[in-house]
């Protein structure tokens, strides 16, 4: 038994020897296999980090009109891109240059002396030490300059020293290179540059594309670029957007790098590109970067696909907005042909609906000098916002309504127009003695004087014929108070920047209260005008002027709209402190003015079978326009503020051309413009509704008027 018992024992070992060879020899073998096989690619894993998540740009949202025409839109574009890691050399894109200029063509137009003193030291190292002296460098060092300081002073020196006659060394394929790098050397650690966008043919995208692998860190994509379907047409409101070079402006750079931007996005920079900025933006992709520890890039992880900005719909008609600008145009040419002074060179008009402060158009144009010095019609819609003129008698309206609420007239009073001779002032009339007349006939016929007498009674003063007036100044405060509930000397509230409250006089003789009243004092901006005859059209309410409809949601297959985020609703800024019955009243004389026998704009609107109201105005003014020659010289503005039709308004609007005339007789140009403006507004409703276009034969005289 006990020999038996010995046997077993080294058979046993023998088996677990036998297990653990094979067990270490397995474990060798998978050793080489991870060193051999894998181990490049672990090294990688256990030396690898992620960056923080980089935000690619997206496209911008679309611009709308009311009726879902696009307005603004994106096209896209071929485009070559680079993407510098944290450890690129200038010798690293030096490399990447040279092999991109065989590829692409690059103007060479932005690059500056600078540059071209960069790319020389970068590329003749040799010849860029002999600049500096040794002996000048050890002066520095006995200054107990740090290597880092001491680089610096070397270099700036450097700099200094280079000449032109060094510069042309670099040859016109050098100046390709130099063009590239310099688009390389502009963008941010694990950031994609914009190398080329502009005119990238089908040939360069294709060619870089097969090289990728020689060109570490280029890459072609798809860009876009802003396109304003209707050129010019409503341009100075749309705004613009930065370049890819341009970035983020420098004065907002902490604004916007705290939202999520990058240095190099593209933003809004005016009006409503910069208004609806963060609406257009969209959402940014987010691309991670995992990198090893030297900072190269070793894959890249998509981990949000982006979308791209909100579209906006704006209040614009944008076939009305052409009609209106053409008809700005033809008008000023016409006036300058009739004889119209050299001072004339602008016109504004603004069109909405007095009951939502929806603007339908918003147009301005004025003659300039082009770099060549040719007179060309540029856009300035800003101006009926960021301009203030003197409105005449278009304001009128508004004097007889403060006379009624402040009880110094009652409906049908009557007063005598004469001349006024006040001591100490020039004879104050109107432009034909009227007679007695009550404030309808005042408003049909425009009488100063009427409006005259009014501001007296509101100043609690007395005419006596030959002597002196006075007056409580208070007076002024009165009659501007009244005068601001309709929105004249206070922002409209339009959803732009920059709007302007226009001009007060500051000086409070009794003669200037009275050119108060009939518009000839303080100045009013072409839209104030708009709010002001709106706000009469619709009974009373001050309605904020909007530009902005809807915001959407973007809907990328490009057919239709997305759904509606925001509706942007009628906002009512205040109810007038006036009784209805005499918003009614006033509302009676403008439509006289405009349809019965003897008002000032019934030759020209009459026959309209719109039947509007309204009141033209015209204010001497002195010129403080573009002409240093001709500033303070005296002229006259001439206006039309309206609505149609008179009984159920729909659509109210307001003229203004400065400077038209400096002597009679004056070519009409309010009064062709506000024809030809409602005439276009109501023929397009005609067409939407039917699809025809019907106007009448009056329309068409108009419309063929030079």
């Amino acid at each position: 038994m006990k020999k038996k018992k010995r046997a077993q024992v080294p058979f046993r070992l023998n088996i677990l020897f036998f297990g653990v060879f094979l067990l270490f020899s397995a474990l060798i073998l998978r050793l080489g296999v991870v060193q051999i096989v894998y181990g490049e690619q672990y090294r990688k894993e256990v030396e690898r980090t992620e960056n923080v998540t980089v935000s690619m740009p997206v496209p911008r949202g679309k611009i709308y009109d009311r009726y879902n025409r696009v307005i603004v839109d994106n096209i896209p574009l071929n485009a070559i891109t680079y993407t510098r890691t944290k450890t690129t050399t200038p010798e690293d894109t030096l490399v990447i240059a040279e092999r991109l200029a065989k590829y692409i063509d690059k103007p060479t137009d932005k690059i500056t002396e600078r540059d071209m003193k960069d790319y020389w030291i970068l590329t003749r190292k040799e010849k860029a030490k002999e600049k500096v002296s040794e002996s000048e460098k050890k002066a520095w060092k006995k200054r107990g300059l740090s290597d880092k300081e001491l680089d610096k002073k070397i270099y700036e020196l450097t700099l200094e020293r280079i000449t032109p006659d060094d510069l042309k060394e670099i040859t016109p394929q050098e100046m390709k290179v130099l063009a590239i790098k310099r688009e390389l050397d502009g963008g941010y650690a694990l950031t994609p540059q914009i190398v080329k966008n502009k005119d990238v043919t089908n040939q360069e995208y294709a060619v870089v594309s097969e090289h990728l692998e020689e060109l570490p860190g280029v890459d072609t994509t798809t860009d876009w670029e802003r396109r304003y379907v209707y050129g010019n047409t409503f341009r100075s409101v749309l705004g613009s957007v930065t370049s890819d070079s341009e970035g983020v402006p420098r004065e907002q750079l902490d604004y916007f790098l705290a939202r999520d931007y990058s240095r190099n996005d593209r933003v809004g920079k005016s009006y409503l590109e910069a208004q609806y900025e963060d609406v257009l933006h969209g959402k940014k992709a987010k691309i991670k970067n995992i990198t090893d520890k030297s900072g190269n890039v070793i894959e890249t992880e998509t981990v949000y696909d982006g979308q791209r900005g909100k579209d906006v719909v704006l209040t614009i008609d944008i076939e009305l907005q052409q009609r209106v600008e053409q008809i700005i145009e033809d008008e000023l040419k016409a006036a300058k042909r009739f004889g119209g002074t050299p001072l004339l060179d602008r016109a504004f008009v603004v069109m909405m609906n007095p009951k939502t402060g929806e603007i339908l158009a918003m147009a301005g144009k004025r003659f300039v000098k082009d770099k060549n010095g040719k007179v060309e019609l540029q856009d300035y819609a800003l101006g009926t916002m960021t301009s203030a003129y003197a409105m005449g008698s278009a304001v009128k309206g508004a004097t007889v309504l403060t006379g009624l609420q402040t009880g110094v007239l009652h409906p049908y009073t009557y007063i005598v127009d004469e001349p006024l001779y006040i001591k100490g002032t020039p004879v104050k009339k109107s432009y034909q003695t009227m007679g007695r007349i009550n404030e309808l006939t005042a408003l049909q016929r425009s009488s100063n004087v009427y409006m005259f007498k009014t501001a007296i009674a509101i100043g609690g003063g007395v005419y006596r014929p030959h002597a002196p007036l006075a007056i409580n100044t208070e007076a002024f405060s009165t009659i501007r108070r009244y005068f601001s509930q309709f929105g004249l000397g206070v922002k409209t509230g339009i959803d732009l920047p920059n709007e302007i409250i226009g001009f007060q006089g500051t000086s409070t003789l009794p003669g200037f209260l009275l050119d108060l009243a009939i518009g000839q004092y303080d100045m009013y901006t072409p839209l104030q005008m708009a709010q002001y005859i709106s706000t009469i059209a619709n009974g009373g309410y001050r309605m904020k002027p909007q530009i902005v409809k809807e915001i959407r949601e973007p809907n990328n297959d490009g057919k239709e709209l997305g759904p509606v985020i925001r509706d942007f609703q009628p906002v009512v800024l205040n109810r007038v402190d006036m009784k209805t019955e005499y918003i009614n009243h006033v509302k009676e004389g403008l439509r006289r003015v405009m349809q019965e026998k003897g008002g000032t704009a019934a030759g020209f609107f009459a026959d309209a079978p719109y039947k509007p109201a309204g009141k033209t105005g015209t204010a001497q003014a002195f010129y403080d326009g573009p002409i240093q020659s001709m500033r303070n010289a005296q002229t006259y503005n001439l206006t039309l503020v309206g609505y149609a039709p008179y009984n159920d308004p729909e659509v109210s609007f307001a003229v203004v051309v400065p400077w038209a005339y400096q002597k009679e007789p004056h070519y009409p140009i309010n009064n062709k413009i506000g024809r030809r403006i409602l005439d276009a507004y109501f023929e397009l409703k005609q067409k939407k509704v039917t699809g025809t276009t019907t106007t009448t034969e009056q329309t068409e005289n108009v419309q063929k008027q030079p």
